[in-house]
């Protein structure tokens, strides 16, 4: 099959929509709509807009399924703030037309795609402060086969996996055997791998409660009285079973008007503590010296003693501080917050009677750099008590359960996830989930949860062996930018 160069550049049009609807099948492919086939298929169309072109048709076609991909997938912006949705929709736009840019015309596209969309990947996640893993490609793939392969070199690793097996399908329909033949090897390879890579193993069972305090979605601090959503998870802690070894509320549920410590809530908290004869963990807000305040999670023993906090380290812009306040704010002073949080600088783990709990507070469980810090402290799971109750529909917090079990998968530990308002749930090291709960109900969670020790390849190497191994993917298929997919003619007779 031979596809005529000039045929897109006659129908101007069809490339502008089939970039859109191919980026649109990678958004419907992400939680909540998500299935997973869908990011292959687009991947298949976007190699098909960009074969063959010049420079300016690649960026132009990059930059559509970038925006037809992003903007879908991150709607829920528009409620907090309708000039950062479109920013953060242009910018990482504008990242995906580079990818089309970088892209060789020729053959070695096939092999340059994985590559520079890990590239990309590593990028968006780091950049710009610090980064932003929302409606990322490996939440859509980790129903996927190859999920598993970020057990190797974790999610980086995932994407350049997913697109590879897009470029196999792509080399097929083209009839170029050897190609999909290698690229296939190196997929097959990659999973094989992971099949057999380390994923720690057991030490013990302990029996662990989620709370979900209920209420409204859709909320904010400003329209939220602290005191009931606190009074919402004391009432729902009643529905926990004794014996229980760790009780977990969720993320900024214990909101206090200046230091938590010697303040009513701890000392209801040490007595709930002492009551379930439990350990016990929740996340609290409170007002520091200096007009800053704090995110973290507190632990009490089953004596009801204070032992110990985790300070939130990656914090969400815009949400939980500003950066470039005095250039930002006067353009948007109804809703940044008023004061910025204190940034942790402690290892994500804590020592509690319960065992060494590996913690990432909400927005951190999006970082597999939070996770990493956990387990390579010696964490034996990982805890993720988070707030989504302030965003509207569930696309944001679908997606941090894909989160949570791409987490679970890269590190071998089992993930508990706390929210006041949905969704709660428990993910085991194969990313199963299990007991999720609904949105806005009031519930408790309850299950036997494995402690594990051991790290797996991802948690030790980290995202800088598939910079490096991206990078060099892209210079050689650079290499071979002269090469086409149109047969040679024949040889004239003599």
């Amino acid at each position: 099959m031979n596809f005529a160069p000039g045929l897109w550049a006659r129908t101007s049009g069809v490339p502008a929509v089939g970039s859109l609807g191919a980026g649109g099948l990678v958004a419907l492919s992400m939680p909540p709509w998500g299935w997973w086939p869908l990011a292959l298929v687009a991947l298949v169309v976007l190699e098909r807009l960009l074969a063959d072109q010049p420079l300016w048709a690649r960026a132009w076609r990059g930059l559509g399924f970038g925006a037809g991909w992003l903007f879908p997938s991150t709607l829920w912006m528009v409620d907090f703030t309708l000039p950062g949705y479109l920013a953060v929709g242009v910018v990482f736009s504008i990242l995906y037309g580079s990818v089309g840019v970088a892209c060789p015309p020729g053959i070695g596209r096939w092999v340059a795609l994985p590559g520079l969309f890990v590239l990309a990947g590593a990028i968006r996640w780091r950049w710009p402060f610090g980064g932003v893993p929302l409606s990322t490609l490996p939440m859509s793939q980790v129903d996927s086969p190859w999920a598993i392969t970020v057990r190797v070199l974790g999610p980086l690793l995932l994407v350049g996996v997913a697109v590879a097996v897009a470029m196999v399908v792509a080399a097929a329909l083209h009839r170029h055997w050897q190609t999909a033949l290698v690229l296939a090897v190196v997929v097959v390879g990659f999973w094989g791998w992971a099949a057999v890579a380390p994923q720690g193993s057991a030490l013990g069972t302990i029996d662990v409660a989620l709370v979900q305090g209920g209420g409204p979605q859709r909320t904010r601090a400003a329209n939220t009285d602290p005191a009931v959503v606190f009074e919402r998870h004391w009432e729902a802690s009643q529905l926990v079973q004794p014996p229980v070894d760790l009780v977990v509320w969720p993320e900024d549920v214990v909101d206090v008007q200046g230091l938590f410590a010697a303040s009513p809530q701890q000392q209801r908290l040490a007595e709930l503590a002492q009551e379930l004869n439990t350990t016990l963990v929740a996340g609290v807000i409170e007002d520091l010296p200096g007009g800053a305040g704090a995110n973290f999670v507190a632990v009490f023993t089953p004596e009801g003693t204070p032992a110990g906090r985790y300070d939130k380290v990656r914090l969400v812009p815009f949400g939980e501080y500003v950066p470039l306040r005095w250039l930002i704010e006067p353009l948007a002073p109804d809703y940044l917050p008023a004061q910025d949080m204190r940034r942790g600088n402690a290892p994500a783990v804590l020592d509690t009677p319960a065992g060494r709990l590996g913690v990432s507070i909400s927005w951190e469980v999006f970082f597999e750099d939070r996770a990493r810090d956990a387990i390579g402290n010696g964490g034996e799971v990982l805890l993720n008590p988070t707030n989504g109750s302030s965003y509207w529909l569930t696309i944001v917090q679908t997606q941090q359960v894909a989160s949570s079990r791409l987490r679970a998968l890269e590190t071998g530990r089992w993930v508990a996830q706390a929210s006041p308002t949905g969704f709660s749930a428990f993910v085991d090291p194969g990313g199963n989930v299990y007991q999720r709960t609904g949105v806005s109900e009031q519930a408790v969670i309850q299950a036997p949860v494995e402690l594990r020790t051991g790290q797996t390849l991802a948690t030790r190497a980290g995202p800088w062996p598939m910079v490096a191994l991206a990078l060099a993917i892209g210079v050689a298929a650079w290499a071979f930018r002269s090469r086409t997919i149109t047969p040679k003619p024949p040889k004239p007779d003599i």
